[in-house]
């Protein structure tokens, strides 16, 4: 391909034989020329590549000039004797497919843009395919989605050498659409099995990807929601099985169970067990299924078993599991160690209200109306460390043993000192915030502070609450009433700013 020297000259480049492709099938072999850009190195220029790809196919789709039904080895019929447009149609699916193959590959490029913008080319083949099959349907009426070319985008996003959830994070608005979400549960099912088998030791790459993917499947409640389809139709037939919930269940349980029946790295068992009871229970076609992955998980010990525990008691409470060995395990689990699997250790909370508190004393009002009940909050919850509040014969405030200087909050000394700065905030001049400060004051009994309604509090909100607050209607200051600025009613002061 003759290429004009700079990225904007090979930008004119392939925008003249994509121009020359789209009006004359005899100039057909200018895609070669096209396809070899994706495998530049220079990242601008496989993207513009990527872009003519967009266009190029996605016409093509949409004009019908991709061959259509199981597609035949390119050799055999170029050499046969079939029309020229059957030929046409059999050569440009075979460079179809090799750009999309590309487009599968450049899913692991080190630059995310290319790799975001290899991800939205494909889902936009994916939708054209969807609306343009490229097979040929099996009866009149019957169901006919891309599978294979999303089962090849799920397959690149997970990854088994790096963490692609920057990218996943990109996919999950296409999950949005209940016949992508669908045959994204069945895709990644196919997938994990796949690696699974074929892979003595799985790295820890692909099963946090894999994680990333099944977390962000979120199933609609009703199957009256299941309206919102990626490829559109003209009318949707209750023969197919992606516009029922419950066979949506089944893909969504048979995922999970595929992913779960496999031994996971334990950081993912933690993952999986805080949000089994809110993102997988209520979906599942059958929970008691689950009962294997806990039993497992309970078997891993300390603050796992406690969450596998949690799991097994909202099947036995919500689903009506029989499990007789629940009690028997939660009295194993009462050992010293339990008090230790799942809290934090005092000098590190400590070290953490210490910085809080000391940050408070040059922060706003509306920073400190937020700050103040999170450290109120946090002694609440660690009794260990309300020390820090107790301490009549603490040390001096120029002596006070915090070293905020340190990074470490193991060595900051902070357990040793006291929230000092807290009863100095009790003499703030904002009267909210002399009360938040002043809670210190009283037991540390009561439920935790609700900090949810502070989060978003401006200075301006505050601004406009005090000017609303209505004061006493009278209020004696003088015999006489002050008539000017500085006392006397005839002074220049009182001509400009008088208080009458």
């Amino acid at each position: 391909m003759q290429r004009d020297p700079g990225p904007r000259g090979a930008r004119r480049a392939l925008g003249r034989l994509l121009e020359a492709v789209l009006a004359s099938r005899g100039e057909a072999n200018a895609v070669f020329d096209i396809l070899a850009v994706l495998q530049s190195e220079d990242q601008e220029e496989i993207q513009d590549a990527v872009r003519a790809c967009s266009r190029l196919f996605g016409a093509l789709l949409e004009r019908g000039e991709l061959f259509v039904g199981q597609l035949p080895p390119e050799e055999a019929v170029m050499a046969g004797s079939q029309g020229a447009t059957r030929k046409y149609r059999v050569w440009m699916r075979h460079r179809y497919q090799s750009c999309c193959n590309r487009l599968a590959e450049l899913l692991a490029h080190p630059s995310f843009q290319v790799k975001e913008l290899a991800l939205g080319t494909l889902m936009k083949f994916v939708r054209l395919e969807g609306a343009h099959p490229l097979e040929k349907p099996k009866w009149e009426g019957s169901y006919l989605f891309p599978r294979q070319l999303l089962k090849a985008v799920v397959e690149g996003l997970l990854s088994l050498e790096e963490d692609r959830s920057l990218l996943l994070s990109q996919f999950r608005e296409y999950l949005e659409h209940d016949d992508v979400r669908y045959h994204v549960m069945q895709a990644v099912t196919d997938t994990v099995a796949r690696v699974a088998s074929g892979h003595p030791e799985v790295p820890l790459a692909f099963w946090n990807n894999a994680f990333t993917l099944l977390s962000a499947v979120s199933l609609p409640l009703q199957e009256s929601d299941l309206a919102n389809f990626y490829v559109k139709r003209s009318e949707l037939s209750d023969k197919w099985k992606v516009t029922h919930l419950k066979e949506h269940r089944r893909a969504f349980q048979a995922m999970w169970l595929g992913f779960l029946k496999h031994k996971l790295p334990l950081s993912l068992y933690k993952k999986v067990l805080v949000i089994v009871h809110d993102a997988i229970l209520p979906h599942l076609a059958q929970p008691s299924l689950l009962i294997d992955f806990l039993t497992r998980a309970y078997d891993v010990g300390g603050a796992i078993s406690l969450l596998a525990l949690n799991g097994l008691f909202i099947l036995i409470h919500k689903h009506n599991l029989e499990y007789p060995d629940f009690y028997r395990k939660l009295y194993g689990l009462m050992d010293p160690s339990i008090f230790h699997a799942s809290h934090l250790p005092a000098y590190l909370v400590a070290a953490f209200a210490k910085r809080l508190a000391r940050l408070a004393l040059t922060a706003p009002p509306e920073a400190l109306l937020l700050v103040l009940p999170f450290v109120c909050n946090l002694l609440r919850r660690h009794p260990a460390c309300r020390v820090l509040v107790h301490r009549p014969r603490g040390p001096e405030l120029d002596a006070d043993p915090y070293d905020p200087d340190e990074e470490d909050p193991a060595k900051s000394r902070a357990l040793e000192s006291s929230l000092w700065e807290l009863q100095a905030l009790q003499r703030h001049y904002h009267p909210e915030v002399s009360k938040a400060a002043g809670v210190i004051n009283q037991v540390l009994s009561v439920p935790e502070a609700s900090i949810a309604p502070l989060l978003e509090l401006t200075a301006f909100e505050m601004f406009e609450r005090d000017l609303k607050k209505k004061g006493p209607e009278a209020v004696p200051l003088e015999f006489i009433p002050a008539q000017g600025l500085l006392g006397r009613p005839d002074d220049l002061c009182a001509q400009h700013f008088s208080l009458g």
